[in-house]
């Protein structure tokens, strides 16, 4: 049987083949191994001194609470963002290159640069109150959203295969200010620490170190993934619709992305300010309106995916690549869930994992369709193109009869019309025995 019954065979330049054949091999810095490996170097120096920063800050004691205190909101919400991204779930390599950067190398540069602003703002006005209100609301929002969307750059610029949706963005962005929050947390929560044993406040719900942890863990977890979040959105339209658009255009949308991110940490900051209940009218008004509206976007988007894989793949039905109940299947999250419960159950873990990358391939496949017919897939279109249609048929064998087994809960069942008669239309009173 012919493994590309859709295309004629020839041979794609997508291994590196200059003009002229000539083979062009990367240069040592260029390597992949060598860029994890600086990468992975960076990140763990960084969270060796942001560590060590925060330890001298809040003592050992102090440093430990914060560290245990901090960690409760991170698997609840590293759970929220991978349930986001179940459509299409990026490599694990992205994730936790985003948490690490956010709670390494984006908290050291935010800790460094905002006590150097602050000390700075302090000897030039001799205002010791004015210099911190001004790094809270105006210094602290730039140097950290700043920090925070550098990670979301990168994965945008290294990792392009990987991003190529708003809800991408939106993951990526999300994961990046769980780590920095969880630093953060850790920060604060040691000093209400420590703030309560020189005080010699015991545990109990009147600490300050109870009061921090109500407001930074309890109330608003989700204010620096929901800052950071805007970049990624920015970041997200840039990679669907800018593909075809002039350079500023490409970076206009990120960057308003991160101005909004900016102002609304900034907003957030200055809430102390605004009185005695202003921290909770901010709070209530403006924080959990928009936490309602990005979650609502962001779940829209993800509906809007599996909406583009029950419209798109049925092109490739006809020429074989896959057979008719699999846009149904991968349209539907439970018929998703089911197809690799099957795989699983009769062909042990490897076949689930087979049938879940099969999943994520065809999604891919299906954006890329969809961007490529409004124009915007780019120049690798068909090399893209051909790769993943490639990846499906490697896992055809696995994924098949799963999808097909979880195609029945999504595909809609055809029921034959029920003759009534002839339908007598003599108004609404008509009754046929009456004469």
């Amino acid at each position: 049987m012919d493994p590309y019954p859709a295309y004629p065979h020839h041979q794609d330049d997508a291994l590196g083949t200059a003009q002229g054949g000539t083979v062009r091999h990367p240069r040592w810095w260029e390597r992949k191994g060598v860029r994890a490996t600086a990468l992975a170097t960076l990140l763990a120096v960084s969270g060796v001194v942001i560590a060590a920063l925060v330890r001298e800050q809040t003592g050992t004691q102090g440093f430990l609470v914060g560290l245990g205190l901090a960690v409760v909101p991170v698997p609840l919400l590293t759970a929220a963002f991978r349930w986001l991204d179940r459509v299409r779930p990026g490599p694990w390599r992205n994730m936790i290159f985003a948490f690490a950067w956010g709670a390494c190398a984006a908290a050291l540069i935010a800790i460094v640069a905002n006590s150097f602003a602050t000390r700075w703002i302090e000897t030039a006005t001799a205002d010791p109150t004015g210099a911190d209100t001004l790094g809270a609301t105006v210094i602290a929002p730039i140097v950290e959203e700043s920090a925070k969307a550098a990670a979301v750059l990168l994965v945008f610029l290294f990792r392009r295969r990987d991003f190529d949706s708003v809800v991408d963005g939106i993951v990526i962005a999300g994961i990046t200010a769980t780590g920095f929050a969880f630093t953060e947390n850790i920060l604060y929560l040691g000093n209400a620490f420590g703030t309560d044993q020189l005080a010699g406040t015991g545990p109990g719900l009147s600490s300050v170190t109870a009061a921090t942890f109500f407001v930074r863990v309890v109330m608003s977890p989700f204010a620096h993934p929901l800052f950071t979040v805007l970049t990624g959105i920015g970041f997200g339209v840039a990679a669907v619709t800018a593909r075809d658009r002039g350079r500023f255009r490409r970076l206009l949308v990120p960057l308003t992305g991160l101005l909004c991110a900016m102002g609304m940490h900034a907003f957030w900051n200055g809430s102390s300010s605004l009185g005695e209940y202003g921290f909770f009218a901010v709070y209530a008004a403006f924080m959990v309106p928009v936490f309602g509206l990005v979650t609502w976007l962001a779940v829209y988007l993800r509906q809007r995916e599996l909406r583009i894989v029950r419209e798109e793949l049925p092109a490739y039905v006809a020429a074989g690549w896959v057979t008719l109940p699999e846009p149904f299947a991968l349209g539907s999250l439970k018929a998703r869930r089911l197809a690799r419960e099957f795989a699983a159950h009769y062909g042990g873990r490897q076949a689930a994992e087979s049938v879940a990358a099969y999943e994520a391939y065809a999604t891919s496949l299906a954006l890329l369709r969809r961007r490529g017919s409004r124009g915007r897939a780019g120049a690798d279109f068909v090399v893209r193109e051909r790769e993943l249609l490639d990846a499906l048929w490697e896992r055809r064998a696995a994924a098949r009869p799963a999808l097909a087994y979880g195609s029945r809960s999504a595909a809609p069942v055809w029921r034959p019309p029920v003759y009534a008669g002839p339908q007598m239309t003599q108004g609404p009173a008509y009754n046929p025995y009456r004469y």
